[in-house]
């Protein structure tokens, strides 16, 4: 049997998955199993996200107009979401979406949105994907191990700078806001952006829920100190570190 090699990149989903089971980690990452079908959840959320980006960049990078924008996102929305068929019953089919992405810039409006993406070394701050080196090194080839991931944006936003998500969701309430305090994905954004001498405040995550009959939104805002970054660097490192002896 032929061992497969530890993974030299690791995100964030990565570790939740090992931390609440080593051996679907296994299985998932280094055997590279995968599920028979996509997730609609997943398809769908990963259609919003594109069609998010490609309104905001029409907007800010190509001057649209904020209706022009948003036809274009939508246009993206549909090639992306493609001709998947969800589920009978779910309310993320290709119109509801679209309908989703309308109701967002409905209530962030392009043009009068608090929060605008960051100017980062000349660049707007849209998309803010990173791959960082670990202080940790691969079993094997001795390199640096990366952490790698993406947020939406990097927005300026009530006078400081924050990472920006949108999350899509069946509901929301006082329990969406409270579940972002202590998520590690978010930690992890704030890591990668102070180890780019980039000096983020927290995370601003806006989430639409989409139901058969009707939209709602919400937003939050949730801070990291340095202490509470290092502590998550240093757990994270413990944790990799157990699945290279697991493995």
């Amino acid at each position: 049997m032929i061992r497969p090699d530890f993974p030299s990149v690791w995100d964030a989903s990565m570790l939740s998955t090992f931390r609440s089971c080593p051996h679907k980690f296994a299985l998932s990452y280094m055997a590279h199993w995968k599920p028979k079908t996509e997730s609609h959840h997943l398809h769908a959320g990963k259609a919003f996200a594109s069609g998010l980006e490609a309104a905001r960049r029409a907007f800010y990078e190509q001057h649209a107009s904020a209706d022009e924008a948003l036809e274009l996102g939508i246009a993206d929305l549909l090639g992306v979401y493609g001709s998947f068929s969800p589920p009978e019953d779910s309310p993320k089919s290709a119109s509801r979406m679209a309908g989703a992405l309308e109701y967002y810039f409905s209530q962030w409006p392009l043009g009068s949105d608090p929060a605008t993406p960051a100017v980062l070394g000349g660049r707007l701050g849209i998309e803010f994907s990173f791959a960082q080196p670990l202080p940790l090194n691969h079993p094997t080839s001795g390199e640096p191990l990366i952490y790698s991931g993406r947020a939406d944006q990097i927005v300026d936003f009530a006078g400081g700078v924050y990472v920006e998500d949108d999350k899509t969701a069946s509901q929301l309430g006082a329990s969406w806001s409270r579940q972002w305090d202590l998520r590690s994905q978010f930690t992890g954004y704030c890591w990668a952006a102070r180890s780019t001498s980039m000096r983020v405040d927290g995370v601003l995550v806006r989430g639409v829920s989409i139901l058969k009959t009707k939209y709602d939104h919400a937003e939050a805002v949730t801070y990291r100190p340095e202490w509470q970054v290092d502590r998550w660097l240093e757990q994270s490192i413990r944790d990799i570190q157990r699945a290279q002896r697991c493995c």
